[in-house]
């Protein structure tokens, strides 16, 4: 486009020649959807969402079932998609992310119930030990050199045996010192999603605005280059995994309080395998160099309905993990082609 015509555009909000009026608003509104990353898997959840509601026969629009579906199945999804999406964008994966969603609690429980901690501190501590775990995950990566599919493979084992040595694979209930606290982070009706919302906004913002976010980009997308630039890569690293740890310590804390109970059986590779899917589906790509923090919260999103709208309708847990691996790979191929045709309509 010419000068001429890009002011004639800024003059007038649309080309010469283009459609006006409500139509060619909302077609200029449909292109620049169309070219958002996150458009795909935005349009998925929406069909999705749209789907079950339509279902007369199920009980998904009922207030009961929304609360689990944002509680229980989004939410954590969500905030681990967060930290996921920063280790990947940057070239890494953390797989023990799960284990600390399982540890964390029985952390809080230990320091609580046999020496005395006050309930606070307890819980900052266990948050603190997600951070503990991500700076563990960051040495053996970064200093030592260990792949961190390796490095995070073999933490979660040492924290799965941690939570059934410590626990005996028994239960706990959560101590009275700490339950005052959970109404604000999980007790409260809609209290897990506005944290999930509240924390992808902020974590959009890092990723998009902030320094910390390009050089996540930038270790990701060319290391070498990154390095010659000045960019500590090493910190970037370390600073990610011990942020996906402390995201997984508070979805830990989270689902303590949404259950009432210190489970296991909590922790597992599950949650980390659903949110690096949602990361996925969102954009996200699995070499690095490329995510969005949107993309994963709609994924996530996406992955909450099916989770809880497939067995509403009647699907048996049997076939549902079938369906739910097509519902995946579906998700994937629309995504993959219309980023295609996005590209193609930019050059």
């Amino acid at each position: 486009m010419s000068e001429t015509a890009e002011r004639t555009v800024g003059q007038t909000g649309a080309p010469q020649g283009g459609p006006t009026g409500v139509g060619g608003a909302a077609l200029r509104a449909l292109r620049l959807l169309g070219r958002q990353r996150e458009a795909t898997v935005f349009v998925i959840a929406v069909a999705l969402f749209l789907y079950f509601v339509i279902d007369k026969g199920s009980d998904f629009t009922s207030k009961s079932n929304q609360v689990l579906l944002w509680s229980n199945f989004t939410t954590p999804i969500i905030i681990i998609a967060l930290g996921e999406v920063f280790l990947l964008i940057c070239g890494e994966i953390d797989l023990s992310v799960g284990f600390v969603v399982g540890f964390a609690p029985y952390f809080m429980h230990f320091l609580t119930d046999f020496y005395g901690f006050p309930g606070l501190l307890a819980v900052l501590f266990a948050l603190l030990l997600g951070v503990v775990v991500g700076l563990v995950n960051g040495f053996f990566t970064v200093t030592i050199g260990v792949p961190s599919f390796i490095t995070t493979l073999g933490t979660g084992f040492v924290l799965m045996g941690l939570i059934n040595t410590t626990s005996h694979d028994q239960p706990a209930a959560v101590p009275a010192d700490v339950l005052g606290i959970g109404k604000w982070i999980a007790n409260y009706a809609w209290a897990p999603i506005i944290w999930a919302v509240l924390l992808t906004v902020v974590f959009h913002i890092v990723l998009t605005r902030t320094r910390w976010g390009l050089h996540t980009v930038s270790a990701g997308g060319n290391l070498l280059g990154a390095r010659e630039a000045g960019i500590n890569v090493g910190r970037i690293k370390y600073g990610n995994f011990m942020v996906s740890g402390l995201l997984g310590a508070f979805v830990g804390l989270q689902q303590m309080y949404y259950t009432d109970n210190i489970a296991p059986t909590a922790g597992s590779y599950q949650w980390m395998f659903y949110a690096v899917t949602a990361a996925v589906i969102g954009g996200t790509a699995m070499l690095g160099g490329v995510g969005t923090i949107i993309g994963a919260f709609f994924g996530a999103v996406v992955l909450g309905i099916l989770l809880d709208g497939f067995p509403l309708v009647g699907v048996s847990a049997d076939p549902l993990f079938i369906i739910f691996g097509a519902a995946i790979l579906v998700a994937m191929v629309a995504n993959v082609q219309l980023t295609r045709l996005r590209e193609r309509g930019q050059r």
